[in-house]
């Protein structure tokens, strides 16, 4: 299986061989399919909880075969290699897709994490195979330690090991605690993915020397969006 995700061109090439196959869990994103019509398999996911969606479909698609996948606007895809040993539970929306072989669980969150997450279930994944996570901005693999607390924006954390100790948090003084979203607090040892990608656009806003008053100079003036630049 060839794997292909060059990051300006916001797509993903798959070439599968004659016996490989991809489960797409998200199949909107195929633009393009070249093979026999009847290797695309279309079902709904057979999950415990797939009443939590609307609806989860998956896509099976099998070789022989070339597969065209598009990306979002600012998103980049990461391929992660899954051991059968592998303990990490992923945000199930940033899986793009995995490779046949695979066995997939879903795990319920603690409740206090969930009621102020909105986040009940994460999947996790047993190997050897191959999962691609799709993030905005860069995915980073960041090591946990027993004694040393790893903090992320709640938003950010696409996968964690299932046995590290996660708290919501926040860190810092005060002022700096009131002015953060909330944060995951993790100890123990393995991988914590985070992704890169931020919301705030106060950075670049300032980058493009886009200050507060000239955003109200153009709203308020006549032309102001012409002129003022």
């Amino acid at each position: 299986m060839d794997i292909r995700a060059p990051a300006p061109l916001g797509q993903v090439r798959v070439v599968l061989e004659p016996g490989e196959a991809l489960h797409v869990l998200h199949p909107k994103t195929i633009v393009a399919f070249q093979g026999a019509p009847l290797q695309r398999e279309d079902r709904v996911m057979d999950l415990a909880n797939a009443y939590r969606k609307k609806k989860w479909i998956r896509s099976k698609l099998q070789g022989p075969a070339d597969v065209l996948l598009g990306l979002p606007p600012g998103c980049a895809l990461t391929v992660v290699d899954i051991e059968p040993d592998s303990d990490l539970l992923f945000d199930f929306k940033h899986v793009l897709f995995y490779t046949d072989g695979l066995t997939m669980r879903s795990r319920i969150q603690k409740i206090r994490t969930a009621w102020i997450t909105r986040q009940w279930v994460r999947m996790k994944f047993s190997g050897p195979g191959k999962v691609g996570v799709v993030t905005t901005g860069d995915l980073a693999s960041i090591p946990l330690h027993a004694g040393v607390p790893l903090f992320a924006e709640s938003g950010s954390l696409v996968a964690f090991p299932e046995r590290a100790d996660v708290r919501l948090s926040v860190y810092g003084n005060t002022l700096a605690s009131q002015h953060m979203n909330v944060q995951w607090e993790l100890t123990g040892s393995g991988p914590a993915l985070v992704q890169s990608g931020t919301k705030e656009t106060g950075l670049a806003d300032q980058l493009s020397g886009d200050g507060v008053v000239k955003r109200l100079l153009r709203e308020l003036l006549p032309f102001g969006s012409v002129y003022i630049k």
